[in-house]
């Protein structure tokens, strides 16, 4: 049951983050700036300008909006094309990752064995985590360029300086819920396919390392002494066995002696 939603979870998290980086790719305003009033509450003549992967546009007071769409894709800006393809790459691979995580889920009863399951699972997880990374890079390659436009202390002051706009907080939101739902997954399945990776060591006792020292120290030298023990009590029994035999043959001497004299 615990597997279960742990799996559902990271199911939920990784497919909420996959979709809003899906959104980003067709909202407005990855970045923007304004010239003149604030926001169009004096009557001044206010223009703002924003931009996306895909067109610049100006807005002016009257809102009226006028936009120039990129190019040919060998003519747009080389930073664009990195995280358009970036970001198309994510998605590529969380949507391989959305349909593997379906299949091998516990609860989907879609496979043949456990151990396969768990397999698709580890794909998916590994499919999420590479989308989770790509869709990261490109938002931070865009956050990099504008931020080294905007902090240039060389830039003409008559320049544009663009602010970040909400599309690439909330992309950077969804990039993270699809690496949390991917690690979601792997947490789930890890234990049962690298069970050698992870043993945990229960057969071995931690011992202070004194009382370790001690132990050692007592068992080599205890050892020293029982043989020295040993030692001591069959050289013992071997004195004692020589000296009952020394007394044993003077005795039958003195016998042979005796015999003898009595003899003659």
């Amino acid at each position: 049951m615990k597997k279960r939603l742990i799996q559902i979870s990271g199911f939920l998290l990784s497919t909420l983050g996959w979709f809003f980086v899906s959104c980003t790719m067709a909202m407005d305003s990855w970045k923007e700036s304004q010239l003149g009033g604030v926001g169009g509450s004096y009557v001044i003549k206010v223009a703002w300008y924003w931009s996306n992967l895909w067109k610049d546009c100006f807005v002016d007071s009257t809102d009226v909006t006028n936009c120039r769409d990129y190019g040919v894709l060998w003519s747009v800006t080389p930073y664009i094309q990195g995280v358009r393809g970036l970001l198309m790459g994510g998605l590529a691979f969380g949507f391989c990752g959305v349909i593997l995580a379906f299949v091998g889920m516990e609860c989907t009863y879609i496979g043949s064995s456990q151990r396969t399951n768990d397999k698709v699972m580890f794909a998916a997880a590994v499919f999420h985590f590479v989308g989770g990374v790509l869709d990261t890079a490109g938002y931070c390659l865009y956050i990099n360029r504008i931020a080294i436009t905007a902090f240039n202390p060389k830039l003409d002051p008559t320049a544009l300086r663009y602010s970040l706009g909400t599309p690439i907080f909330l992309g950077l939101v969804g990039s993270f819920l699809i690496i949390g739902g991917s690690i979601l997954y792997a947490i789930t399945v890890i234990k049962s396919l690298f069970p050698e990776k992870i043993k945990v060591y229960n057969s071995r006792t931690y011992t202070n390392p004194q009382s370790r020292s001690r132990t050692l120290y007592a068992g080599y030298y205890g050892q020293s002494r029982q043989s020295q023990s040993r030692l001591s009590r069959h050289s013992m029994k071997s004195g004692i066995s020589k000296s009952s035999q020394v007394s044993t043959i003077s005795q039958i001497e003195d016998r042979k002696i005796l015999e003898r004299d009595a003899f003659v």
